[in-house]
């Protein structure tokens, strides 16, 4: 991206969000819609003309909470290790991965606006995280600067061709040793038949995105 472009995307990100630290990740803070503001309607709605996509980013979602949650209270699973941090969105899994004492994390995204708001989270929260737009479900982890030892999928089994793909990567990634960890809510296209639960929370959310006020959310181990 050039830097006007980047200027734009900061700018829109910064009228259309405000700092708020997600209910059950209290230690970090970041750069969110929120109801009043109405994000996710403005963008669907109004902005679909200007080929903006849905800021799946601009939402600390359950499953990305609940992961967080995890690696701050169990920091053995990323300290000292490479991270991956796939579909990263606003950033809360990668941030909570270099809080945690990983060795480094990158963060990967499809979304030009989430790549923004990554860098500028990780800036709000006082850590450097790796950027990078690469679709590594396209490439595989020959796609990769490094060969991570932990991966981190916060709530993307959402839909099913997504889910399948995403199911394979994390299957790759098990094969070869790579510590593979999910937080999900419990989405249609979940393949819990190849996990084993770690974890269980009951995560705060909003009615603008689930059907529920709190969702319970369930932190898995991709077994392959």
């Amino acid at each position: 991206m050039s830097g006007a472009e980047i200027s734009d995307k900061l700018a829109f990100i910064r009228a259309n969000t405000r700092l708020q630290a997600p209910p059950h990740v209290p230690e970090i803070s970041l750069h969110l819609a929120d109801e009043a503001m109405d994000l996710w309607k403005l963008t669907e709605e109004q902005l679909d003309t200007l080929g903006l996509p849905l800021p799946f980013w601009a939402f600390a979602w359950a499953g990305g909470q609940a992961l967080a949650r995890w690696v701050l209270d169990h920091p053995e699973t990323v300290a000292g290790r490479d991270v991956l941090a796939f579909a990263a969105g606003a950033g809360l899994e990668a941030i909570a991965a270099m809080k945690s004492g990983a060795n480094r994390v990158l963060a990967t995204e499809i979304d030009p606006f989430a790549l923004v708001a990554l860098e500028l989270n990780a800036g709000m929260n006082g850590v450097s995280i790796g950027i990078s737009g690469v679709d590594v479900l396209e490439t595989g982890l020959a796609g990769l600067p490094y060969r991570p030892e932990t991966v981190l999928l916060g709530d993307v089994f959402f839909e099913r061709p997504l889910a399948d793909r995403v199911a394979a990567f994390a299957a790759s990634c098990a094969d070869e040793g790579i510590l593979v960890l999910v937080g999900d809510p419990g989405r249609s296209y979940l393949p819990k038949e190849r996990m084993e639960t770690l974890a269980e929370y009951r995560v705060p959310t909003t009615r603008a995105l689930e059907d529920a006020e709190v969702k319970k959310t369930r932190v898995w181990r991709f077994l392959g």
